[in-house]
């Protein structure tokens, strides 16, 4: 090239590398460098293999610039693979070459020089600032690209979640009630037919896909795709209210009752088909009940005629009382006021009856299916037993008649009302008495077992203190449907009606009897003898609640004597009768002269009970029967 002196020039490679990525905080990562091996590789990848060869007469023109001289030379094309490495081994050398020459120039400083470039510290500032800003906006970008498809992700997740499909909806629906499609409806059934049910109302409501809601907007939560159309007249809620109170004065005075209680809200969680659903089931069920208590009303004949008034059905279990059995449907339009203030109140409502009604007509619904034979053979014995006892066994007319008579619905219930009007009037009666009668006490232990005809109770009449020596009174009430039966402790059964009075004057003479058994009990453990004892004294003065009771009891020595005699009415009367000898205004007798007649008893005197000491009858009596026993 040059004949000047040869200098060390140090070379290294351009620092051109494509950026791989670019971190949030603006550091740029490059891509690694190819080894040897990898850029040879991807230099023999380049060379075109499969092109044919090129004729003789093409060449190929090189231009080399060789100092301040400039040559063109002819070269053929090689016909080795390795020929693009040699060209860019060769272009390489050139501009080292070119290199060389323009080092060796400025050396001399004759044709050319170096000036020093000016280092300003604001610009690489600005430049670097530059750049992290754009590294900056670069990963705002990415970021919020992201979370862009984040948001819409979620909100699409979400609006799936609150847009239910409408078949898995239908089928949720279908697991619970029954459904048919009949054209291009769906149609479902409310009634009870098929647990055999006879009322004719079809109760058929249509299962429509909701579409009043835009799904464009914002969805509510309580959104269900799918919706039910149930018939006007069984929109709303219904019950059954049964009431006994007194009866009123004019019957034309009763309106139509309208008593609604609160609609229960809804459980989270749950349809709101299922519950409109539900209540127009109930309100079905309360018509069909009331039409067959209205029907056999009509039907059965009593001796006080059934009346029905509009909604309601009245009958007479007892004299001066009434049952109410009134059918509540509230549509949720409008509410119809009371007709009259005298009404019942809500409170009066018999809650137990109204659930023996639904249980009772599902009863039905039973008895309904299983009365349907099913086809047997002609020649086989199947069936009822009674229907194959044939001959002597066989039954007439009037045994099979009795066999299929069964009691109504209303007769039913009016049982069991006459039985719960009959016990709470028992129970009543009994508090009564144990709370304005504090001597002798009176306990009621009702059973926990009853059925809805009958229940019992237990009534024990004690006294304070004294429970474990005075437990002769003992009762068993039977509470049927229209009378009590008492079971004393020793057997004797006793039937009383259902008036209150006939009742209570029975418990009030029970208690004037306890006194005097209690005086028996009590003589025994003070050592003292009974020398009478009566339940039913003919002597006195009559009384008008029972009969009164007498006891009469001497001392041990048989010096002294106390006579009692209790009544329902009259009370208590103590006598006391002490020896001839302290008789004080005993007159001599010309008679009984002898020493030996003074050791009888001599007149009776009456004792001020009220006066004496003591918390209760039995009390008093035990301190004067310590008072008259004499000391040992």
């Amino acid at each position: 090239m040059s004949g000047g002196p040869a200098v060390r020039v140090s070379m290294e490679s351009q620092c051109e590398r494509q950026v791989q990525e670019v971190s949030l905080d603006g550091l740029e990562t490059y891509v690694p460098p190819l080894s040897m091996s990898q850029n040879l590789a991807k230099l023999a990848h380049r060379e075109p293999w499969s092109q044919p060869e090129p004729e003789e007469d093409e060449g190929v023109w090189g231009v080399f610039y060789c100092g301040a001289a400039a040559c063109a030379l002819k070269f053929q094309p090689s016909l080795w693979p390795w020929d693009s490495v040699r060209n860019n081994l060769r272009s390489a050398l050139t501009e080292m070459c070119v290199l060389h020459d323009v080092l060796s120039v400025l050396k001399d400083k004759k044709y050319m020089a170096l000036d020093p470039v000016s280092q300003d510290p604001s610009t690489p500032q600005v430049f670097q600032l530059i750049s992290k800003k754009k590294s900056l906006a670069t990963a705002a970008q990415l970021l919020l690209k992201g979370a862009e498809k984040l948001t819409k992700s979620l909100a699409e997740n979400q609006e799936q979640r609150r847009q239910r499909d409408f078949n898995s909806e239908l089928l949720r629906l279908r697991s619970q009630w029954k459904l048919r499609k009949v054209g291009h409806k769906i149609l479902g059934d409310l009634s009870y037919r098929s647990a055999g049910s006879l009322f004719p109302h079809h109760g058929t409501f249509e299962v429509i896909k909701n579409t009043d809601i835009d799904l464009d907007k914002k969805v509510p939560d309580n959104y269900c795709p799918l919706n039910v159309q149930i018939p006007s007249d069984l929109e709303g809620s219904a019950y059954i209210k049964v009431s006994i109170q007194k009866q009123s004065a004019d019957i034309g005075d009763l309106g139509t009752v309208s008593l609604f209680r609160r609609q229960p809200k809804a459980k989270p969680g749950s349809q709101m088909w299922h519950l409109k659903l539900e209540a127009a089931q109930n309100v079905l069920l309360c018509k069909e009940i009331f039409a067959q208590l209205s029907r056999e009303a009509v039907q059965i004949k009593s001796q006080i005629p059934h009346i029905v008034v509009k909604n309601q059905i009245i009958s007479q279990p007892f004299p001066g009382l009434q049952l109410s059995i009134s059918l509540c449907h509230s549509t949720g339009e409008k509410k119809i006021q009371r007709a009259s203030p005298d009404k019942s109140k809500p409170d009066d409502h018999l809650y137990v009856l109204e659930h023996n009604l639904h249980q009772l007509i599902r009863e039905f619904h039973k008895q309904t299916l299983s009365s349907v034979v099913m086809p047997h053979p002609a020649s086989s014995p199947f069936g009822h037993k009674r229907l194959r006892l044939a001959g002597p066994m066989a039954y007439d007319k009037a045994e099979i008649s009795s066999l299929q008579q069964s009691e109504g619905l209303l007769e039913k219930i009016i049982k069991q009302a006459k039985h719960i009007f009959l016990r709470s009037r028992t129970a009543r009666t009994i508090d009564s008495l144990a709370s304005r009668i504090e001597d002798p006490q009176i306990q009621a232990h009702w059973s926990n077992i009853n059925s809805v005809y009958e229940s019992s109770v237990k009534v024990l009449i004690t006294s304070q203190g004294y429970e474990q020596i005075c437990k002769s009174i003992q009762l068993q009430l039977n509470i049927g449907v229209e009378q009590i039966r008492v079971v004393h402790r020793d057997g004797r059964v006793i039937t009383l009606s259902h008036q209150e009075q006939e009742l209570q004057d029975f418990l009030l003479s029970q208690m004037s009897q306890h006194q005097v058994h209690a005086v028996q009990q009590l003589a025994k453990v003070m050592g003292w003898h009974v020398l009478s004892f009566s339940n039913h004294v003919g002597l006195g003065p009559i009384e008008s609640i029972g009969n009164a009771s007498a006891i009469t009891v001497a001392s041990p020595s048989g010096e002294h004597a106390i006579s009692v005699r209790n009544g329902p009415e009259s009370g208590c009367k103590v006598l006391v009768q002490f020896p001839r000898s302290q008789a004080k205004e005993l007159l001599k007798s010309d008679v009984l002269q002898e020493g030996r007649w003074t050791h009888l008893r001599g007149p009776y005197r009456e004792v001020h009970w009220g006066r004496m000491e003591g918390r209760n009858f039995v009390y008093k009596m035990e301190l004067l029967m310590a008072a008259l026993t004499p000391c040992p």
